[in-house]
């Protein structure tokens, strides 16, 4: 049997469409709304049932706009998106100590060397008790032999 190509979208190409309109109206939007920001193509339930996982992964939030719900974005961008991302998996684990000892462990050198910059920096809530890095001493772990 012939390889047959698939219709549908990558993983998270849709989530990431929604989002891209609601980032770019700066106001709440309905699920129409978004539907004709992306240019009619999808349906609206489709578009809400998007916006609804977006809401229950905390994404987006939600005010009544008469019988429908209008959204707006809780990060402004793809950075705050992948940060709100690894802050979850983070939150998964309950030995958080660990996971961001492998974190780090597996940077770059020039990531790491940023992550040292910007924990130098201050960045907010860096330098209260418990969010000390694991071996933040000279060389992060896994930093030998780079």
């Amino acid at each position: 049997m012939p390889d047959v190509p698939s219709a549908r979208r990558p993983a998270g190409e849709l989530e990431a469409e929604v989002l891209a309109a609601l980032w770019s109206a700066r106001q709440p939007m309905t699920p129409q709304d978004v539907q004709a920001a992306l240019g009619g193509d999808l349906a609206r339930t489709t578009i809400a049932t998007i916006l609804a996982r977006l809401f229950d992964k905390g994404t987006v939030e939600r005010t009544r706009a008469g019988r429908a719900y209008a959204y707006t974005p809780t990060v402004q961008d793809t950075a705050g998106l992948a940060a709100r991302r690894m802050h979850t998996e983070l939150g998964r684990e309950a030995d958080r100590s660990t996971v961001l000892a492998r974190f780090v462990s597996d940077l770059s050198a020039e990531d790491e060397q940023l992550l040292r910059d910007l924990l130098g920096d201050g960045i907010p809530g860096a330098d209260l008790p418990g969010t000390d890095l694991p071996g933040a001493g000279p060389g992060l772990p896994g930093a030998a032999g780079r």
